[in-house]
């Protein structure tokens, strides 16, 4: 005989009143909707917490050098701040600033094209990648200042060391970048370029660049920043053998005649230079492309 399974009787589980109750209509969740005060709007605006940043290290600037109380070390914010306005009055500084960016877009300029150059050549071809990855390895992490004496050698006196320098700085920066973010597009975004017949140029602008251009984007960052700081140096240096530069000399003049506060006006002009580029242009680009398209938060 077959064993039979015996049945038992589970006892029904009796409601507990203390913790179960149905919801009543005034228990429902609701979604309650406030008006944002002033402050939060205002906070809620990234360029307003900026300002803030931007006003407490000036209030920290003002408070230590009125602590130091020496001008020829550490000048207040307030005697810059005199000095840099006395300096775009008489019309100095426009006019070192217009010759320091002019000769920075030269050099950012030729650096793009030179950039695309390559980063066109390695994705074409293995040789190009090879090439590509050895010249960056190679000068990448030389610095461009230490190029300055040979460019002085090669092109003298002038622009063109300015704008030698300027490109080597710019140049594997952005290719490296490029490169990276065109290696790092999805085999299946590649594939649908193929299925519409895309190729050559059109594969790459269509496809390739917007798909890659939070890396490019990042290149062009990086590329600026490490021009502007380049050119800054190396006009120091023309300040010293030709006498004459853009804020770099400027800087490098004052310094000579001990005037501190004319010397942090021209170090607040690339600040000022900095924070423009980065705030607007920048961020202009990466509003109407990355975030439209949806490839940032």
């Amino acid at each position: 005989m077959p064993e039979t399974a015996t049945l038992k009787m589970v006892p029904a589980i009796e409601p507990r009143p203390e913790i179960y109750r149905e919801d009543s209509p005034a228990d429902t969740i609701t979604v309650v909707e406030k008006p944002l005060s002033t402050w939060e709007l205002l906070y809620n605006w990234g360029f307003f917490r900026k300002l803030i940043i931007l006003a407490a290290l000036a209030l920290a600037w003002e408070i230590y050098g009125r602590i130091l109380n020496n001008d020829l070390l550490f000048p207040t914010f307030s005697a810059t701040v005199s000095a840099f306005f006395a300096n775009v009055m008489n019309g100095v500084l426009p006019e070192r600033a217009w010759g320091s960016l002019r000769v920075l877009l030269m050099g950012y300029a030729i650096g793009i094209t030179l950039a695309a150059v390559l980063t066109a050549l390695a994705i074409a071809s293995r040789i190009g990648t090879d090439f590509l990855e050895t010249m960056t390895s190679m000068f990448n992490p030389l610095p461009a200042i230490a190029l300055l004496p040979l460019a002085l050698i090669w092109f003298g006196l002038g622009t063109g060391s300015l704008v030698f320098v300027l490109v080597h700085s710019v140049t594997w920066a952005i290719a490296l970048n490029t490169h990276s973010g065109f290696l790092s597009v999805s085999r299946t975004l590649k594939m649908v370029g193929r299925n519409y017949g895309l190729k050559g140029p059109r594969f790459i602008a269509t496809i390739l660049i917007p798909a890659a251009f939070p890396s490019i984007l990042t290149g062009l960052k990086i590329g600026w920043a490490f021009a502007w700081r380049t050119l800054i140096a190396a006009e120091l240096v023309f300040g010293v053998s030709s006498g004459s530069g853009g804020l770099g000399w400027f800087i490098f003049e004052n310094k000579n005649m001990l005037d501190i506060a004319n010397v942090f006006a021209g170090l607040l002009t690339v600040i000022i230079i900095g924070l423009v580029v980065e705030n607007l242009i920048f961020q202009t680009i990466e509003r109407r492309t990355i975030q439209r398209w949806g490839m940032q938060a």
